[in-house]
């Protein structure tokens, strides 16, 4: 492993088609030199022809040739080595690519061969003679039943394939005379419609182009870990970071094989999200989570609660509903219903036959029995109630559906005697559970909710209108004490916004009536489609709004891009399977509108108003990130302002020429990239107090004390060496100033790191502020 101790991460997204293993090899100079002590890969395994993120790995024991192969791996990870620095890298345990079943060769045996394929045990498939396609394996690519007849038999390679349009799919020797139907009906796999409700594996949430893989039996696990088991033996990396493990059969004994695999000290997160209280399992042999519960409490502690009741009336207004936590509540129990009976059936339907057969039940009626698992998942707050710390959550919902619904009382019995026994059941329950969290809250409620969308984040809890600086402090001097290695992070190639958008819409909170105005102006001038679409695209429109007003094409492409998915992510007026092609128009016409008239005068002169506030709460949550508890993460490119949104926007090529510039010539660097360079430099120089170190609150005296938030870091608390300090809520500041507002800082003499400025003693804050909105002090 690297000699360098792990204390910062630079997250890379590798792209076959714009940023190879070369590529980063390149950048590792640029890297150390910003002071990143690991380079953090995006999965780096072969993916499907063209994949631009790496999550649909097609061979597992590959090293993406698109990337440059192992050779190109190998190479990279020596570059990084001669520098003392580390290599992580992202694992994809859970699924792998199918919509093209050539390119995976697992997948094309076992539709070749069915259950006598080798591979046969490596997918979590349905063969049950009940799962509604006689036993054989339902793929669901057809554009209708009756499409078989359009199937034909491509002669044209080396082997016969049976062909729909531009899909192949293998024929098992010898069974290609007849019809092309005929020959289907042969096969080991049957063909049916997309919407059947008929799917032969279990997949990614909805995605029927990714399936799931057992890795809960060992010798899956070593088939799908080849590479990680060869990286480990040649000591090319120095962690993992491992990809939604809330959808495997087993996730607490998968993360024990991972960790017997990876050895005891490498660097080991998780993809965990979870819920408004409720800790990660202790029990588990990792770091920490991949640092969303950071996130939400950075974004949250920066928004101003004074404003929730006049938002609640702009939400109102335009929604018809306020958006706090009791409707929030109740839409997410609506949508995950909605959810588990649709687009889920075919997860739920055979939870239920398992159900029925790991408790012996031949007598509770089926649909009962799915009305009761219903239910219960719909009232699961988490995305899986079977960890340690949760073990009286579901017994507690049950009881509470049992008096709720006493119909249901028969099935629950049922439902309860298979969950107790431990079984298959049981694991597919906690499975059901976390996709249609997913799918129902941050799939979909996140698109509907607008009162305040940058609280809509992943794990975000947007009925929670901010976080008092008291529970900011305790909750992060515990993640010092019992995660120090976890995760911290601000963006990710699965944020519905980047940090910096997500903070300018944070403002908002500060300045709602003046928002609630601009509204009301601007949707008379252009009137949105939609009134509560509206209010959730004026948010986003505002978040990626060029401080000069300049829209580019690129910009305006980027908008219609977003829109179209947040519409159809939204699914009130236009859906995926349902497209309403006239209202997503009609959408993209009214953001033509905004961006050409008079309007978007208006949106550059709210933004260039409020720039010095944004500029606060941009760099407070950058500062607090990088000086505080755990591993903080630098998501690639967000060292300068980033105006991203959702994927694939936030996957885009980073203009790193730019950046290495800026690190040539730090006396034209921006704000941000200073504080970023300084940061990772300060962890580097003083390793020992910020992973494992003391998180001490720093409180403020005088009328303005509220809006500072500070800490100081040390091996100890009583050693104090580093002090982070940021002003938030600044709009009402230039009322009164700062005042006669001061710190008492340790005893010492201390700099201010960002402008070179000397400090001692009770300083006023004013002084501290004069130049930056924030302050990194190091003793002396």
């Amino acid at each position: 492993m690297s000699g360098r101790p792990l204390l910062s991460t630079y997250r890379l997204q590798m792209r076959g088609d714009a940023f190879t293993f070369t590529d980063a090899t390149a950048l590792v100079d640029y890297l150390d030199g910003l002071g990143v002590s690991h380079v953090y890969l995006s999965p780096v395994l072969a993916a499907t022809t063209g994949s631009t993120h790496g999550y649909d790995v097609v061979d597992p024991e590959t090293v993406s040739p698109d990337l440059g192969g192992r050779a190109g791996f190998e190479t990279l990870s020596r570059e990084i080595r001669s520098r003392e620095m580390g290599l992580i890298v992202d694992i994809v345990p859970n699924h792998v690519g199918v919509g093209d079943p050539r390119q995976n060769a697992w997948w094309w045996d076992v539709l070749r061969h069915g259950s006598d394929s080798a591979y046969a045990s490596f997918f979590d498939l349905d063969l049950s003679p009940d799962n509604g396609a006689d036993g054989k394996i339902a793929l669901p690519v057809l554009g209708s039943d009756d499409d078989v007849r359009e199937l034909t038999v491509d002669r044209s390679g080396d082997e016969p394939l049976l062909a729909y349009y531009e899909k192949r799919f293998p024929i098992e020797p010898g069974t290609d005379e007849g019809s092309p139907a005929e020959i289907h009906a042969r096969q080991a796999y049957r063909l049916v419609a997309w919407n059947s409700g008929l799917v032969g594996y279990r997949r990614f949430f909805t995605v029927d182009d990714l399936a799931a893989v057992r890795v809960e039996d060992p010798s899956v696990f070593d088939a799908a870990h080849a590479q990680v088991a060869s990286w480990i033996a040649d000591d090319l990396v120095d962690g993992v970071r491992v990809d939604h493990p809330d959808g495997l059969a087993d996730p607490s004994g998968y993360l024990t094989s991972l960790r017997e695999l990876i050895g005891p000290d490498r660097w080991l997160v998780v993809e965990k999200i979870l819920a408004e209280g409720e800790p990660l399992d202790a029990t588990l042999p990792v770091d920490g989570t991949t640092g969303y519960d950071a996130l939400n409490e950075l974004v949250a502690v920066f928004v101003d609660p004074r404003g929730e009741s006049a938002l609640d009336a702009v939400s109102r207004k335009y929604t018809g509903a306020e958006g706090d936590a009791e409707w929030l509540h109740a839409r997410e129990h609506d949508l995950k219903r909605s959810v588990l009976e649709n687009g889920l059936a075919p997860e739920v339907g055979r939870l239920v036959r398992t159900i029925r057969r790991d408790a012996g039940d031949r007598e509770c009626p089926e649909e009962l029995l799915r009305a009761a698992v219903i239910a219960v998942v719909a009232q699961v707050p988490v995305y899986r109630a079977d960890y340690a710390p949760l073990t009286t959550m579901v017994p507690r919902i049950v009881g509470d559906v049992s008096r709720a619904e006493p119909g249901l009382a028969p099935a629950l019995e049922v439902f309860a005697r298979a969950l107790a026994i431990g079984g298959e059941a049981a694991a597919r329950f906690g499975q059901v559970c976390g996709a249609a969290t997913a799918k129902a809250v941050e799939d979909c409620l996140f698109y509907r909710a607008a009162r305040l969308v940058s609280l809509q984040e992943v794990g975000g809890q947007p009925a929670r209108f901010g976080l008092a600086a008291a529970e900011f402090h305790l909750a992060w001097a515990q993640r010092a004490r019992h995660w120090p290695r976890a995760m911290t992070t601000l963006s990710t190639h699965d944020t519905k916004r980047s940090e910096d958008v997500r903070a300018r819409i944070g403002v908002l909170s500060q300045v709602p009536r003046e928002w609630a105005g601009r509204l009301d102006e601007w949707e008379t001038l252009a009137p949105s489609p939609d009134p509560a679409i509206g209010l959730f695209l004026w948010q986003t429109l505002f978040g990626v709004w060029p401080v000069d007003g300049d829209v580019t094409d690129t910009l305006r492409e980027r908008l219609h891009q977003y829109t179209q998915k947040a519409l159809r992510e939204n699914g009130t007026r236009s859906t995926w399977t349902d497209v309403d092609e006239e209202f997503e128009t009609a959408v993209s016409d009214w953001i033509d509108t905004v961006c050409d008239g008079p309007v978007g005068a208006g949106l550059t002169e709210f933004v260039g108003g409020l720039e010095p506030h944004v500029t606060a709460a941009s760099l407070g949550q950058k500062l607090l990130q990088l000086l505080g508890p755990g591993v903080p993460d630098v998501y690639q490119g967000t060292e300068l302002w980033d105006d991203s949104l959702v994927d694939p926007d936030n996957r885009r090529p980073v203009d790193f020429d730019e950046r290495r510039r800026l690190l040539a010539d730090p006396e034209s660097a921006p704000a941000k990239f200073t504080v970023v360079r300084t940061a990772l430099h300060l962890r580097r120089e003083r390793p020992e107090i910020f992973v494992g170190g003391a998180y001490v609150p720093l409180l403020a005296s005088g009328a303005a004390a509220e809006h500072v938030l500070a800490f100081g870091r040390g091996r100890t608390a009583d050693e104090v060496d580093v002090l982070a300090l940021s002003s938030r809520h600044t709009v009402s500041l230039p009322d009164t100033g700062w005042g006669d507002t001061t710190v008492d800082l340790p005893e010492g003499e201390w700099e201010e790191l960002l402008t070179g400025q000397r400090f001692s003693g009770t300083v006023r804050v004013g002084d501290i502020f004069g130049t930056l909105p924030v302050a990194a002090l190091a003793r002396l």
